[in-house]
This record gives C-alpha cells, sequence and structure tokens, in this order.
C-alpha cells in the first residue's frame, strides 16, 4: 500500500480514510512551531521504509522555550486552579476526542510504528481514551488528610495537602506511541501539572495529533506543550533543564540509569518504567491449550516490541514438548505483513536498527548452541520483519535468557518443582512483570507472592487497567503509572500546622 501526500498535509490510507499528519511543526506555548535551528528529523514507515513525513529536530533551545511555557500556564495557577470539575471536564473532552478520531489514530500509529491497525483499534486507543477518562474522575479527588498530633499538650489544628509537582518533563518510547503518551500526559493533568513531552524521535506524529485534539477539546494553551527531537538533544536538555521539577520516562534500563544521575544534581522528582525479561511459568496441570497460545501472545504481540513481554518460558517436564510444540504452532501462524493489510498479525518492528538488533540476538542464540524451534529470520518483503523466533533449551548464561531483546524471541526451559522455577523466574536484574498458568489456585496466589515482578498475572497476561498500578522491581523502574499512585506521583505532600490556643 501507498500513501500519498495531500497539499492540506494529510495522506490517505487503507479503504478511503483519511490520517492527518499533523504539519511539520512542534507545540510550544499553543503555537505550532519548527526547530530554532530549523532541522527537521525523517519519519519513516517501517512497513517498507519509505519516508512519508518529517518533524522539527528540536534542541535544547526550543526545550528552553517549552519549559518557559509551561513554567508560565503553571505559575499563573490557570490550570492548576481551575475548579477541578471543570478540569475533569476537558480531560473526559480529551477522551471523547480520541474515540471520535480512532480509526484515524490508529492508521496513523500503524504508518508510524508499523503495528496492525486493527491491533492499535484494539489496544492502543481504547487505552488512551480510557486513561484520560479514569484520571478525569481523580481531578476532584486528590485530597489531604487531618493529623491527630500529640504536641506539646496546646492545641493545634494540623493537616496535609496534596498540590500538583509543578512542571513535567515527560520522555516516552516508541513501541505504544499514543498509549505512552496518554499514560504521562493525563495523569499529570488531573494533579494539576503543566507538561513539556518529548515523544520518540522515531514515532512522533501520534503525541502530536493528540495535542492538537486536545487543544480542540479545551485545554489552555502552554499546559501541555510538545518538542520532537533526538533523545541525547531534546531528551537530554529537558531532563537538565532547572525549570523541571519532575522527570517521568518509559524506556530503556540504560537510559534511565542515566536519567537518574542527571537528575540527582538538582534533585528533580523521578518515575521510570524501563525494561523487562518477564517470565511465563506453565504447570502441568494447566489448560495446556490456552496457554500455549496465551504464552505465545504473551511475547509475539506487537512483534515483542513491549516492555511486559514473557520473553522467558519455563514448563514443568511432563508437559515441555508438547507445549513448547503448542507455542511453534501459534508463532508459525502469525502472519507478518503491513500493518495495513487486514490478515496481517504481526507488522514489522519499528526500524532498521531495531531489526538488525533483533537478529544480531537470534544468531548468539543459534551459537550458543541452543536447539531452534521456529523462526529465526528476517520476514518478506523491504519492512523490517522479523520471524516469530522460539529457542528451546538454552543455556542459563546465554545473552538470549539474560537481556532483553525488545522482539519476538522466546527461550523455553523445562523445570521439575516451585522452587526451581521460582529461582530461575527471579534469576534476572528485571522486575517487572510475570504471568503464571495453572488450576491450582492456591499454588498459584503463593507463587505469585514469591516472584520478584511489580505485575503478575494469573492465566492470563497484559491485561492493564487504568485503575491498577503498573511498574516494575529491581532493574524495571521506579514508581508506577496509572492508578491512583500514578496520579499521586506528579504531587507534592504539604503539611500545615496551626496552634489554636
Amino acid at each position: 500500500m501507498t500513501i500519498s501526500a495531500a497539499s492540506s498535509g494529510r495522506v490517505y490510507g487503507d479503504a478511503g480514510h483519511e490520517v492527518s499528519l499533523p504539519a511539520s511543526r512542534m507545540l510550544i506555548g499553543g503555537a505550532w512551531t519548527e526547530a530554532q535551528n530549523g532541522a527537521f528529523i525523517d519519519v519513516e514507515d517501517p512497513a517498507s521504509g519509505a519516508i512519508f513525513a518529517q518533524v522539527p529536530a528540536g534542541t535544547a533551545a526550543d526545550v528552553d522555550r517549552a519549559v518557559a511555557s509551561a513554567r508560565a500556564a503553571f505559575e499563573s495557577r490557570s490550570w492548576a486552579s481551575m475548579r477541578p470539575l471543570d478540569r475533569a471536564k476537558i480531560i473526559e473532552a480529551i477522551a471523547r476526542k480520541i474515540e471520535d478520531h480512532a480509526h484515524e489514530l490508529a492508521l496513523l500509529e500503524s504508518y508510524d510504528n508499523g503495528k496492525t491497525v486493527h491491533h492499535a483499534l484494539a489496544v492502543d486507543v481504547p487505552a488512551a481514551a480510557d486513561i484520560f477518562r479514569y484520571m478525569a474522575g481523580w481531578s476532584s479527588k486528590i485530597g489531604g488528610q487531618v493529623n491527630p498530633i500529640s504536641g506539646d499538650g496546646r492545641q493545634y489544628h494540623s493537616y496535609s495537602v496534596r498540590e500538583p509537582i509543578g512542571v513535567v518533563g515527560q520522555i516516552v518510547p516508541w513501541n505504544y506511541p499514543l498509549a505512552m503518551a496518554a499514560w504521562k500526559i493525563a495523569p499529570a493533568l488531573a494533579a494539576g501539572c503543566t507538561i513539556v513531552l518529548k515523544p520518540s524521535e522515531v514515532t512522533p506524529l501520534t503525541a502530536l495529533r493528540l495535542a492538537e485534539l486536545a487543544l480542540e477539546a479545551g485545554l489552555p494553551e502552554g499546559v501541555l506543550n510538545v518538542v520532537t527531537g533526538y533523545g541525547h538533544e531534546a531528551g537530554q536538555a529537558l531532563v537538565e533543564h532547572p525549570g523541571i521539577d519532575k522527570i517521568a520516562f518509559t524506556g530503556s534500563t540504560r537510559v534511565g540509569k542515566q536519567i537518574v544521575q542527571t537528575a540527582a544534581k538538582d534533585l528533580k522528582r523521578v518515575t521510570l518504567e524501563l525494561g523487562g525479561k518477564s517470565p511465563s511459568l506453565i504447570f502441568a496441570d494447566a489448560d495446556l491449550d490456552k496457554a500455549s497460545i496465551g504464552a505465545a501472545l504473551a511475547i509475539f504481540f506487537n512483534s515483542g516490541q513491549v516492555c511486559l513481554a514473557a520473553s522467558r518460558l519455563y514448563v514443568e517436564r511432563s508437559v515441555f514438548d508438547r507445549v513448547v510444540e503448542g507455542v511453534a504452532e501459534a508463532a508459525r501462524s502469525f502472519k507478518l505483513g503491513n500493518g495495513r493489510n487486514p490478515d496481517t498479525m504481526l507488522g514489522p518492528l519499528v526500524s532498521r536498527a531495531q531489526q538488525q538488533r533483533v537478529l544480531d540476538y537470534i544468531d548468539q542464540g543459534k551459537a550458543s548452541g541452543a536447539e531452534l524451534v521456529a523462526g529465526g529470520n528476517s520476514g518478506p518483503g523491504d519492512g523490517y520483519f522479523v520471524e516469530p523466533t522460539i529457542f528451546a533449551n538454552p543455556s542459563a548464561d546465554a545473552s538470549i535468557v539474560r537481556e532483553e531483546i525488545f522482539g519476538p524471541v522466546l527461550v523455553a526451559t523445562p523445570f521439575d518443582d516451585v522452587d526451581e522455577v521460582v529461582r530461575a523466574a527471579n534469576d534476572t536484574r528485571y522486575g517487572l512483570a510475570a504471568n503464571i498458568w495453572t488450576r491450582d489456585l492456591s499454588r498459584a496466589h503463593l507463587t505469585a507472592r514469591r516472584l520478584q515482578a511489580g505485575v503478575v498475572w494469573i492465566n492470563t497476561h497484559g491485561m492493564n487497567d487504568p485503575s491498577a498500578p503498573f511498574g516494575g522491581m529491581k532493574e524495571s523502574g521506579w514508581g508506577r503509572e496509572v492508578g491512583e499512585e500514578g496520579v499521586l506521583h506528579y504531587t507534592e505532600t504539604k503539611t500545615i500546622t496551626a496552634l489554636l490556643d
């Protein structure tokens, strides 16, 4: 499928559906502007490698303008001091805008990221709308408490309040560009903060379109600013900027560690949602058909480009061969192709660099002596495809077992008892997610308590809800996204005490 740019700044996709291509501008203080240096970044369609758009290559100068805009909006108190129910109405209006433009956003996400349109319509767009709708309710529910202090015998009135933390810098990844932007923006808005958002330079377009829709929904100018640019330029400038009160980052553990070191210089608040090497645990008493397809989707969904992807599969030895063959059968059935084709199950990886990274890991897996059960090659055509790949019986110290690949690569290992599989599952520097498949609910819940992971699913995987905190242990991050914890991370607690007599 080809796309053609129209003079209106739009392109046309499947079955005549129109996709709004945001103008080659970024949003600062309600104005759409180029980078001060006039430079641009090309945006590729991963299904073909074709360049179909450009966005500004923002630098420190542009970040400085955006932070100044966000600071002015915050200090004016027009957003933070708005009647909470009125702030909620605007956030809810953004949710409706997303729903009204669902197919457009899904199609744009497919051009930008490579994922299938039906995937984006089923997951990405509803997730974005849901988090705005959920967080709209929190606008009027962020409260404090009265403190029952003992004091010195005199009468005091002491209470605590939660106030917006201020101007936040938010950096989001390329695997779920729209949903991750929404997960960052919505709770910050509910708390009364103002924002400078830096989307990935690889997938910037849905963040820009979301900003357009937010303005149409009534969000005051300057409350949300979007600076496009490279991570080492615009992203680094955002983390270093003295006018930023908090950094919220989703991405690699390596970059997360760098952000912590930089933010420590002026003690910026930081939340991090980082990498993972999540395990699937399948016991012999599980519904093996459901567990096999569940384990396959847990790693191959979105072509494995998911932080919570369950890339390590542990199966009780007596059913190991049956489960691995079931997962392999599912993997072979997943059709690779252009995400705009309705029968495509798996789209391309996001870029040529990511494709090569994953293929390099597959080569390492082959060289390590692990058994290649399925896949192992690049996919068809000019796009950045990689076949769903399964290795069995790898050595515990192999790179495909230890390192986050962020692609459709699964390693399968048998186990004999609960203690053994818990040790193996926890033997990683990551701790983001895990899943357990068994009919024995006592064992399921007891095992879940022993796993070092921020999220554990039982007889399912990847069920996220705006009300459920999401985040990791160990090197998978600090803090939590969404839920009550997610919004409270954008607040500071202030205690006020008055002497009454």
